[in-house]
């Protein structure tokens, strides 16, 4: 029989690492205590609304959490509650357990089940672990006796005198629940968290849970196939006890097994042992070339400095030589004296060539040697590279690679790669840092068993490298080249198209996610070309996210179609987009439509920085700068090629916006816009043309790529 004290690791919270407490059960049919789900939430709900942080929470939330506030966890439990008007109420986390996202619903935590019978085993692990400890009588007067019992209906626990003075014979007390002392006291009747009132007592088969039958006459679980409790508790328990004694019955081969494991553990620990005198030998080969090769370089640097000084010395000299009192012009002054004509003529020719040839080295002054050792400067970037690749032999496991076009990151990175012999990995290990000028990251490891990773908590406005290698069983490939990518400057904005603000669903078309949008010039504007005339062009449609902006920063993504013709993307006000909304006009002249996208002149006098509304034009594969008093207005400086995702940070607090290419996180623009109203996200568009909001990044993102 197996120990109380055996099963530990089986009620450890993956969150909090400690003994569960009030455990609840999450759709993914993993546990965690009750008070660790309010703290994931809050954590991520404070990491997603803290805009006006640009440093994000480094540690994971899987790890130990910091324990907030409890008038904040009174805060998450009352219905309807909301941060603030920007966002939703967080309600998708990452389960501690498995690590996929769990999406709690509209009810959140409400609508959780509490695990009892988890919660009773880890009571009763509780009093094993201190049976020193006796649990007292709750009703005995003072000094109180040891209780021997525990009324489930009373929530009580008694000695043996109180328990039959409170539940005598006859009565219906005598017909209450009673276990072995305890202070886990739970409620007989299990409850449906949906419908308070309703007893559970139905099992969905397609969700796995218990339910009430308003759940299946008109709840979530409808058109779901259900049987009875006790149906299902049958069935449980058979499977369950079949499976127990198939373990139990498997003892012999479980033993016989860890000790062949401990045998691999000796043996592991050998070979590892051997493995790495190996490489310490390798190394000091290394080593050794390289004091060699450093020896001689050094040598041949001495050599040749030594023979360049001795030409200067000798150089030197001879022009210490001319001085007055030295050497040549001292000797030349002396036979200047010579009165014998015959002596003079004799010693002067020889001298006189001397002194031309120092005249003509005065009027031509060159060194008689190089000081530069450029042609002594030692190339290492062949071998630094070979070096960096250094690695394990990889026994014929190819080198993964990561899909650089399929790689992204938004609110989260996705790194996707391919390994040419797919079938021969059992696993890679994604391994990422933070390029720091300052400080060399270490390297974080995330082993994966497939090909492609969402990594998260990712600081905003930061560099990160990214490589992948692959493992069939003890053998590793060599590291990935790595992949270099830029988080975006501040927390990803949510939000959609706006289907009631101004939207003409004449001119625009809006999907049913109400994240693409397209204009088409159709049926409609010939129509409308009677009314057009020379120097005269059609109105912009706008149309606006559904989610308006009162302070911190915020970052948000797009596409605009190679196809369109004319849009325009930025932020604007409230008070200016009721102003452009509330006065359509089928044609408008540019010069006195600001906005219009042409560059007719009314443009020139926007330099005001106090304006309530920031747009640029992206037309014809262009992306073009707005003029700017500061900068050059030359077209060729102002039209730059479209970038494939255009992104927009947006510092409400400093009032300022930056456009950015997304796929080098460039700031290719930016200028500040007066944000004394709401703000939202603004587009507009004329003629063909379409725009796709960028998706955030989250675990059903992936699948759906996996599934494409």
């Amino acid at each position: 029989k197996v120990t109380i004290k055996n099963i530990e690791r089986e009620l450890i919270c993956p969150a909090c690492k400690e003994l569960f407490t009030h455990p609840l059960i999450l759709p993914c049919q993993h546990s965690i205590c009750h008070k660790c789900v309010k703290e994931l939430l809050l954590t991520l709900d404070d990491s997603f609304n803290d805009v006006g942080s640009d440093n994000s929470n480094q540690s994971s939330p899987r790890l130990r959490l910091p324990s907030p506030s409890m008038d904040k966890i009174d805060r998450i439990n009352r219905p309807g509650w909301k941060r603030n008007s920007l966002t939703p109420r967080t309600t998708i986390f990452p389960c501690p357990g498995c690590e996929h996202d769990v999406d709690l619903g509209e009810r959140g935590i409400n609508g959780l089940f509490r695990n009892f019978t988890l919660e009773t085993i880890v009571e009763r692990y509780r009093q094993a672990a201190r049976a020193a400890t006796a649990i007292m009588c709750d009703l005995c007067k003072p000094p109180p006796q040891e209780s021997t019992k525990s009324c489930m209906d009373c929530s009580a626990s008694y000695c043996n005198e109180c328990f039959k003075i409170h539940h005598p014979w006859g009565t219906i007390k005598a017909q209450h629940e009673y276990v072995g002392p305890t202070t886990n006291f739970r409620p007989k009747i299990l409850m449906c968290p949906e419908h308070e009132t309703e007893r559970i007592n139905m099992y969905c088969e397609l969700c796995r849970r218990p339910v009430c039958h308003l759940c299946k006459l008109g709840g979530n679980h409808a058109n779901h196939r259900v049987t009875t409790m006790s149906s299902a508790y049958k069935t449980l328990k058979e499977k369950l006890s079949k499976d127990i004694d198939y373990l139990i019955g498997k003892e012999s081969q479980v033993k016989s097994q860890i000790s062949e494991l401990n045998l691999l553990m000796k043996e592991t620990e050998c070979n590892g042992e051997r493995a790495k005198e190996e490489a310490i030998t390798h190394f000091e080969k290394l080593f050794e070339i390289l004091e060699e090769r450093k020896s001689s370089v050094l040598k041949a640097i001495d050599s040749s400095k030594k023979l360049r000084l001795d030409k200067f010395q000798t150089q030197m000299e001879e022009y210490q030589g001319l001085l007055e009192n030295n050497g040549l012009v001292g000797y030349a002054q002396e036979v200047l004296k010579e009165t014998d004509q015959s002596c003079f003529v004799q010693t002067a020719k020889q001298l006189h060539l001397r002194i031309q040839k120092a005249t003509e080295s005065l009027k031509s002054f060159r060194p008689a040697a190089q000081t530069s050792f450029e042609d002594y400067v030692v190339n290492t970037s062949k071998q630094t590279e070979l070096l960096g690749e250094l690695s394990f032999f990889s026994s014929g496991i190819d080198v993964p690679e990561i899909n650089e076009e399929q790689s992204k990151v938004y609110n989260n990175a996705l790194i996707n790669w391919h390994h040419p012999e797919k079938d021969k990995a059992d696993s890679y290990v994604l391994e990422y840092r933070k390029i720091n000028r300052e400080d060399e990251m270490s390297w974080n490891e995330i082993e994966v068993c497939g090909t492609s990773k969402i990594i998260q908590d990712l600081e905003n406005s930061s560099t990160y490298a990214f490589r992948v290698r692959a493992y069939k069983g003890s053998i590793c490939s060599p590291c990935s080249r790595e992949l270099i990518l830029h988080t975006p400057p501040a927390p990803v904005f949510s939000f959609l198209f706006d289907e009631k603000c101004g939207y003409n669903n004449e001119h625009l078309l809006l999907n049913l996610k109400r994240d693409r949008v397209e204009s088409r010039a159709g049926f409609n504007l010939l129509l409308a070309a009677e009314r057009i005339q020379v120097g005269y062009y059609t109105s912009l449609d706008y149309i606006i996210g559904d989610t308006g902006i009162t302070k911190g920063k915020h970052f948000w993504a797009f596409r605009v179609e190679p196809y369109s013709y004319l849009v325009k993307v930025g932020v604007a006000s409230s008070d200016k987009l009721q102003e452009w909304l509330r006065s359509p006009r089928d044609a408008v002249s540019p010069r006195y439509e600001q906005d219009s996208g042409h560059d007719s002149g009314s443009e020139d006098a926007c330099f005001d920085s106090s304006q309530p509304f920031t747009l640029v034009t992206i037309g014809m594969k262009k992306f073009f700068i707005p003029k700017s008093p500061t900068s050059s207005n030359e077209p060729e400086n102002r039209v730059l090629p479209m970038p494939t995702s255009i992104g927009i940070f947006l510092d409400y607090d400093k009032g300022k916006v930056s456009f950015y290419d997304m796929d080098h996180m460039k700031c290719l623009y930016e200028r500040q816009v007066d944000c004394s109203h709401t703000l939202y996200p603004a587009f507009a568009l004329m003629g063909s043309g379409g725009i796709q909001l960028e998706e955030p990044i989250t675990a059903k993102y992936l699948e759906y790529q996996e599934d494409m």
